[in-house]
């Protein structure tokens, strides 16, 4: 899922060496003739023209992402920032996809990577793509101010092991006149549970008189079930009395698929007890998940709603770093290319352009075509080429869509796009999901050819 074009524009837009990188750069080459840094201190971006394809976009190895034109000595500067803008950002709106897909349709996703992420940029950088990739939401609450993410989160073990007694909250447990302890301790009694942990419930009473429409406990500090399910579950009837209605809980350790039964199956059971409908309560769960553990906790038939995943996304723990790589493809109308004894690292020549075939309105294959070529706009047949194995083809007869994906995106200095806040990224990320073959993007059954044209 390619990601990091706004980063990358935002770069190019401020491209420029100043009076403290010049004289620094003096020090550091001090064989370097003046005419070097004068030169240096009058370059910027404009005589630069980008083509590519928008972020936002599915896209398969061997494809342009953007083609930079323009100078030599200015386009090799800048081959650092623009990967690194671009690898991480692709990499963790893949991997925050991936993990979506996985999940399936009835769980959400929200992101809880920040005290993991590497350092605050990569954090930021993870809450922003992994929104577009697919989830719903976060727990950096500054990264939801700098892009309207929404934000989301639950009390932490440290605020539950905090409370002692409950006198350091009675006198302000009341809610609608009634003693919110006070009256979780007698359903409490009711339901004979008055072996769960009392500085739990006093810390589970704070909470919900603080919030008492956004009561979301996090219940495995004293025990899953025996505890800290039954101590929600008793704040939750007092809330429910007044008039107030509990969001969930969330699990953090365990047999997530076994604890979320057990805990939905009581649920049901004490809801129908007091005639509340308890069943639709929220199961978060943030223990390690990860990909494989998502297919595991599918396999057993969990009772989760949302995955809070953190560590495995933000640290793209499968693949910890993407290999986009930036090559001189042609220089003055000249194609260019790459020898390698590994084929896959053979590079393919001259400036191309990338097109989207269609059949029965799902994408079958992208095409590659040299940019002197006519675009494809339709056709009454189309033969595509291997790009390494010979007599390798593929003809396709009226195809009914071709798109070409790749874009003019800058030019003199000037975005030539139509830029799109994050939340219609997402939206676009998800409907091409739906737009291609299942077994491509939500199962490892199929690939997804890239070909050539026969030029």
């Amino acid at each position: 899922m390619f990601a990091g074009l706004d980063e990358v524009v935002q770069f190019l837009d401020v491209f420029k060496f100043n009076d403290s990188h010049i004289e620094y750069l003096k020090k550091q080459m001090p064989q370097a003739e003046p005419e070097f840094f004068e030169w240096l201190r009058g370059i910027d971006s404009k005589s630069l023209t980008v083509h590519g394809i928008p972020d936002g976009t599915i896209v398969f190895g061997k494809q342009p992402l953007l083609s930079i034109e323009g100078p030599i000595a200015i386009v090799q500067l800048i081959e650092t920032p623009v990967l690194n803008l671009l690898n991480f950002a692709t990499l963790v709106c893949t991997n925050a996809s991936r993990m979506n897909i996985k999940s399936g349709e009835k769980v959400k996703c929200i992101e809880f990577g920040l005290r993991r992420a590497q350092g605050p940029n990569g954090a930021l950088t993870a809450t922003k793509y992994s929104f577009m990739g697919g989830f719903v939401g976060t727990s950096n609450v500054y990264a939801g101010m700098l892009y309207d993410i929404p934000i989301s989160g639950t009390i932490a073990h440290s605020f539950i092991m905090s409370f002692d007694d409950e006198t350091n909250i009675d006198s302000h447990c009341h809610i609608k006149g009634t003693n919110v302890l006070t009256r979780a301790k007698e359903f409490r009694e009711e339901l004979k549970w008055t072996n769960t942990n009392d500085s739990e419930l006093c810390s589970f009473v704070s909470f919900a008189c603080s919030y008492p429409d956004k009561f979301l406990a996090l219940i495995d500090t004293f025990g899953t079930i025996k505890s800290g399910c039954k101590n929600f579950l008793c704040v939750s009837l007092v809330l429910s009395e007044l008039g107030y209605q509990s969001i969930g809980i969330r699990l953090d350790s365990g047999n997530l698929a076994i604890l979320s039964q057990e805990v939905r199956n009581l649920f049901i059971e004490t809801g129908k007890k007091y005639d509340h409908d308890y069943s639709k309560l929220t199961i978060v769960a943030s223990d390690g998940i990860n990909e494989d553990k998502i297919r595991q906790l599918n396999a057993d038939d969990h009772q989760i709603d949302i995955f809070g995943i953190g560590t495995n996304l933000v640290t793209c723990e499968a693949q910890p770093a993407l290999g986009m790589v930036y090559k001189l493809v042609e220089i003055e109308g000249k194609p260019k290319i790459k020898i390698s004894e590994e084929k896959e690292k053979v590079l393919l020549p001259g400036r191309k352009k990338v097109f989207r075939v269609y059949e029965n309105e799902t994408p079958s294959f992208d095409i590659m075509l040299h940019e002197d070529e006519e675009d494809l706009i339709s056709a009454n047949e189309l033969t595509a080429y291997h790009p390494f194995d010979d007599g390798v083809t593929v003809t396709v007869k009226s195809p009914t869509r071709i798109d070409k994906l790749t874009q003019k995106l800058y030019e003199n200095g000037q975005v030539s796009f139509k830029t799109k806040t994050i939340h219609e990224k997402r939206t676009e990320v998800l409907e091409q999901i739906e737009v291609f073959d299942h077994a491509v993007v939500k199962s490892d059954e199929k690939t997804y050819e890239v070909y050539l044209s026969k030029k």
